[in-house]
C-alpha cells in the first residue's frame, strides 16, 4: 500500500479519486493540489445557471469543506504542480514547495483554446472555464447588451441561451457550417439553429473571425470582423472554440501524450507510478476499440474512481459508454455513445414536438443516440449501446415503440 498519493488537479476527477481512495479504505497520505483558490467544484451550471445568477457559488462546490477535514485529505489550493521529478517521486509546486510521493494521479484537466486573431486582448473579450471567469463574464451582462460568441458548441450555444434570458442581444459566429457539427447529426443541428432563431439568437455559420476591432475611445472590443466582410458590434464578446487537454505537465516529464496523456485500460501512463484521469488524458475505449480524449463529467467521474481502484491494488478496467449532456432554454440534450463514423441515422418522434431522438447507427449496430427531452430514449440506449445491440431500423422509427423493444 502507498504511503502518499498525490492528485494533481482540483476538478471532479480529483475529488472522485479521493473519495473512492478513502471509502475502499486507503489510509496513508491523500494529498489534492488544485490551482483555484476554491474548493472543487462543478464546472457545468457555469455556462447555465450560475452565470444566470440563479444558483450560488456555495452550490457549486463538490464536497464541503468538511469533507475533506473528516476524511484527512490535505487541500492545497490556490497552488499548481509546476514540475514533476519522476527519478526522485517528486513534485515541485508554483510557490517552491516539494512533495514526496509515492503514487501521483494526474487530473489537470483541459483548457480553452486560444483565438489566433488580432483583439482577443481587448477588454470585454472573454474565455469560460472557471468561477472567476463567469464572474467576470456576468458583470459585463448589461441588458439591452451586445453580445458575440465565437464558436457554435456547446458552450458557446449555453452562453447564448443564457445571455439570452439576461436580456442581451446575441449573436454566434461558427466556422462549420452547422452548430454542434462535431457531435450531433444535421437534422440535430437544424433544430437548435432554428430553437435559438426563435429565441432572438442570431446564428451565422461559415464566419470565420479575421480581428476583433477596439474602440478608439475606452480601448474596449466594439465589433467582431469576419473574413467574409462582415462586422458584428459587440459589447462582450466570447470565446468558445473548444478546449486542449492540459498535457503540459505531463509531457515536460516525458510521459507519453498525444491529443492528452495517453492512458491504458486501468488509467496507467507510461510510469508505473503514475496515474491519470480525466479531460486530460487519451484512453483506449474497448468498446469502440479505439482511442479517444472525452471531455465530460461523466468520463471524469468514472476514471477517477477507476484510477483509485487500480491504484489500490483492485485491477479495474474503465470501459463505459460515455454520455454528455447540454441544457439550451428549455431544451435538455442528452447524448449517449460517440456517434463518430456512423453510415445510418434513423430518427424518432418529430422536432416540431421538441421531444424527440435521433439514432445512429454503424452496419447495423446502434453506436450512439442524441435525446431531446426524451429521458426515456437515454435510458435505454446506455444498455443498448452497451451490448453493441442491432435494433430493427423499421421499429426504430416509430416513436410508438419503446426503445427497449426495437431488436
Amino acid at each position: 500500500m502507498y504511503a502518499h498519493i498525490v492528485i494533481a488537479g482540483g476538478g471532479q476527477a480529483a475529488v472522485q479519486a479521493a473519495d473512492t481512495l478513502r471509502r475502499k479504505g486507503f489510509a496513508g497520505k491523500l494529498t489534492v493540489v488544485g490551482d483555484e483558490p476554491w474548493l472543487p467544484y462543478q464546472r457545468p451550471p457555469l455556462s447555465k445557471k450560475y452565470l444566470a445568477g440563479a444558483l450560488e457559488r456555495e452550490r457549486l462546490i463538490i464536497r464541503p469543506a468538511q469533507f475533506f477535514v473528516e476524511h484527512q485529505v490535505q487541500a492545497q489550493l490556490g497552488r499548481r504542480v509546476s514540475e514533476i521529478l519522476r527519478r526522485e517521486q517528486r513534485v515541485r509546486l508554483d510557490d517552491g514547495t516539494v512533495l514526496a510521493y509515492d503514487a501521483l494521479l494526474l487530473a489537470t484537466g483541459s483548457r480553452p483554446r486560444r483565438l489566433a486573431a488580432p483583439g482577443t486582448e481587448l477588454a470585454g473579450v472573454h474565455y469560460l472555464r472557471t468561477i472567476a471567469d463567469a464572474d467576470r463574464i456576468r458583470a459585463e451582462c448589461a441588458p439591452a447588451g451586445r453580445m458575440v460568441i465565437i464558436g457554435g458548441g456547446y458552450i458557446g450555444l449555453e452562453v447564448a441561451a443564457t445571455a439570452r434570458g439576461l436580456g442581451l442581444e446575441v449573436t454566434v459566429l461558427e466556422m462549420a457550417e452547422r452548430v454542434m457539427n462535431r457531435v450531433t447529426c444535421a437534422q440535430v443541428s437544424a433544430f437548435y439553429e432554428s430553437e435559438h432563431a426563435r429565441q432572438g439568437v442570431r446564428i451565422l455559420c461559415n464566419s470565420r473571425v479575421r480581428a476583433l476591432a477596439a474602440d478608439a475611445r475606452s480601448g474596449r472590443v466594439r465589433a467582431v470582423l469576419t473574413e467574409e466582410g462582415g462586422e458584428h458590434p459587440a459589447d462582450i464578446v466570447i470565446v468558445a472554440v473548444g478546449v486542449a487537454p492540459a498535457e503540459e505537465l505531463a509531457a515536460g516529464a516525458g510521459l507519453e501524450c498525444d491529443n492528452g496523456i495517453l492512458i491504458d485500460q486501468h488509467c496507467g501512463t507510461s510510469d508505473a507510478a503514475i496515474y491519470a484521469a480525466g479531460d486530460c488524458v487519451n484512453h483506449l475505449s474497448p468498446h469502440y476499440r479505439r482511442r479517444m480524449r472525452l471531455e465530460s463529467v461523466d468520463n471524469a467521474f468514472e476514471q477517477g474512481a477507476t484510477a483509485a481502484l487500480n491504484l489500490l491494488g483492485i485491477p479495474t478496467a474503465h470501459d463505459k459508454v460515455p454520455w454528455f449532456w447540454s441544457d439550451q432554454f428549455d431544451l435538455k440534450l442528452v447524448i449517449v455513445g460517440m456517434c463518430q463514423g456512423y453510415d445510418t441515422v434513423v430518427m424518432r418522434g418529430a422536432a416540431a414536438a421538441r421531444s424527440f431522438s435521433a439514432c445512429y447507427l454503424r452496419g447495423g449496430e446502434l453506436i450512439a443516440i442524441d435525446t431531446v427531452n426524451q429521458p426515456k430514449d437515454q435510458m435505454a440506449a446506455r444498455k443498448l449501446i452497451a451490448a453493441h445491440a442491432r435494433p430493427d431500423p423499421d421499429k426504430l422509427a416509430d416513436a410508438a415503440i419503446a426503445l427497449r423493444d426495437t431488436l
